[in-house]
């Protein structure tokens, strides 16, 4: 048991914490551009947000206001700069892209909120804030709703750990963290907030650890689309 603790520990060091060499170096005048872009992108996308999730559960314009929003993460994540998609540690040297671990990740913070349900839904208030989100499952075509999630997931990441973390120079893990958790606000509903800080916290530590995009935008779709399906049940 101490040598699979032992295991366990250096992996989630080596893909959260200790960081793959890499030169990603940009210019002061590209660093302030993508800056500025990724300020204004940050407002429309928060503004998006907000209107989509206000939209009846079910309504056609539910769905073309999500991949609006998509848009929106994905033209602005590419329009501040170049994006990376990082690799794994491997010795001291860079390793393969990641894949598997970031996925695993997913699945353990699916585990994570599925207990929090088990709390959330014994209040009703907190209740009513999940159910809320849930009725766009309910009443919506559910395989459409699966892609549009793992396409807004993919978008996100685009922009959030690709264009905003380049262009955050000092504690990108933390402010890219509080600026998605900042946008999630606009949706008035706490759930979701709470949602956006640990998996904002989680993908940022794994943007920091591999230099790049691949395994956050992993780590997300696997995670939302899952709950997609685990929390109908659960709530059910």
């Amino acid at each position: 048991m101490t040598h699979v603790l032992d295991g366990v520990r250096r992996l989630v060091r080596r893909t959260l914490w200790d960081k793959v060499p890499r030169d990603h170096r940009e210019s002061a005048a590209a660093l302030r551009r993508r800056q500025r872009v990724t300020v204004a992108f940050v407002v429309v996308g928060a503004v998006l947000l907000g209107l989509s999730l206000r939209i009846e559960p079910g309504n056609v314009w539910f769905y073309a206001a999500t991949l609006g929003l998509a848009v929106v993460w994905t033209v602005g994540a590419f329009a501040s700069g170049p994006l990376h998609l990082g690799r794994t540690l491997y010795g001291e040297q860079p390793g393969p892209r990641p894949v598997l671990v970031p996925a695993a990740y997913a699945l353990v913070l699916v585990l994570v909120f599925a207990l929090g349900a088990l709390v959330v839904r014994q209040v009703p208030w907190l209740n009513d804030q999940v159910q809320h989100v849930l009725d766009h499952a309910d009443q919506g075509s559910v395989p459409l709703l699966a892609v549009i999630t793992a396409i807004n997931g993919v978008a996100e990441e685009l922009f959030f750990r690709g264009a905003l973390y380049a262009a955050t120079p000092r504690y990108p893990v933390v402010v890219t963290t509080l600026a998605y958790t900042a946008t999630t606000v606009a949706t008035g509903n706490p759930m979701l907030v709470v949602a956006a800080l640990l998996l904002g916290a989680l993908v940022g530590l794994e943007r920091r650890a591999t230099g790049g995009i691949q395994a956050p935008i992993i780590t997300h779709v696997v995670w939302s689309v899952t709950m997609l399906v685990v929390l109908p049940a659960l709530f059910g």
